[in-house]
């Protein structure tokens, strides 16, 4: 990547030739019923349509994809709650390697049937007694596969930012750009994108109040961990964010803004009855502060909000769907 410990707009540009054609640019939608609602012209990057259902697959082929073949043929491993572990499987298909993927014994069965369709093959792990980085190091280190991490690295980190290029092509004046934290892959590669083709734009993060990491960690000017979350956010419960990932937020975040899971669940709903778009509640979390008024930035403003993911257990949108 150009130059150590730093990501710029050049590495997302070359991820974002390198990924072209082998995923979807997803649509960018609007809503009146949102707009109403949260008082912002809104503007909903859809990656719950992406291929395997997130934006996962933007960093986890573009990290395939900077790998020689020699590496590739090594095969790689992965660990994740859902939608990273199907970015890799997939991602591991496209190129023709082998994926192994750590996930947690209580990932949802929808992504863990995804992952394994994908032709993954998954080692689980306890999310409250292991390190699920450490199982999957373990496992690298005696099979000789190459390491694919879910956010802490520049490759993963520049194919995630492509989703940003893509919105401010389509729509070029943001007042705000607001995506789901969790590792912080997401925000890294979005606001590197951001920031550079619009410096003035406001960058917010948005954290399930219960999987408050970075929000604390920002607060305190360096990484905090905290115990592992309890959230209906599955794809943020992280408990510390990156080490690669934080300097970089902190320098381009405006601020975290925090929902409750409530505010989550709301979102969902109002996403699928309002907006007709199938979202998973962590994708919902940006828009959740949005419909809350949450976000901090004045009224009518433009608002860029990344939908991340809709891999939502059936069950789950049901239940979601009937509580309103």
């Amino acid at each position: 990547m150009s130059g150590a410990g730093r990501l710029t707009l050049d590495d997302v540009q070359a991820a974002a030739r390198r990924l072209g054609g082998m995923i979807h640019r997803t649509p960018v939608v609007s809503s009146q019923s949102f707009d109403d609602t949260s008082g912002y012209r809104v503007f909903l990057k859809c990656e719950s349509l992406q291929r395997a259902g997130s934006f996962k697959i933007r960093g986890a082929l573009n990290k395939l994809l900077t790998l020689s073949p020699a590496e590739r043929a090594r095969g790689v491993v992965a660990f994740s709650s859902g939608n990273h572990a199907q970015g890799v499987a997939l991602a591991a298909k496209l190129t023709g390697a082998r994926a192994v993927v750590c996930m947690p014994t209580d990932a949802p069965p929808i992504k863990l049937e995804a992952t394994r369709g994908y032709g993954a093959e998954v080692v689980f792990y306890d999310r409250q007694k292991d390190d699920r980085e450490a199982v999957a190091r373990r496992i690298a280190e005696e099979t000789g596969r190459v390491l694919v991490p879910p956010y802490d690295d520049y490759a993963i980190m520049a194919g995630q930012g492509t989703a940003a290029l893509e919105l401010l092509q389509e729509v070029p004046s943001l007042d705000a750009l607001v995506t789901p934290i969790g590792g912080g892959g997401l925000m890294a590669g979005c606001g590197t994108v951001a920031r550079s083709l619009v410096p003035g734009i406001a960058l917010l993060g948005v954290e399930a109040d219960t999987a408050n990491d970075t929000y604390l960690s920002l607060r305190k000017g360096e990484r905090v961990t905290i115990p592992p979350p309890s959230t209906i956010a599955d794809g943020i419960r992280v408990t510390s964010p990156g080490a690669l990932t934080f300097p970089i937020l902190r320098e381009n975040l405006a601020d975290i803004r925090l929902v409750s899971d409530d505010e989550i669940r709301a979102a969902v709903r109002f996403l699928a009855l309002r907006a007709h778009l199938v979202v998973e509640p962590t994708g919902a979390v940006g828009a959740a502060a949005a419909l809350a008024g949450k976000l901090g930035v004045a009224a009518g403003a433009r608002v860029g909000v990344i939908l991340s993911g809709g891999n939502i257990d059936p069950g789950l949108f049901v239940s979601i769907i009937q509580s309103g």
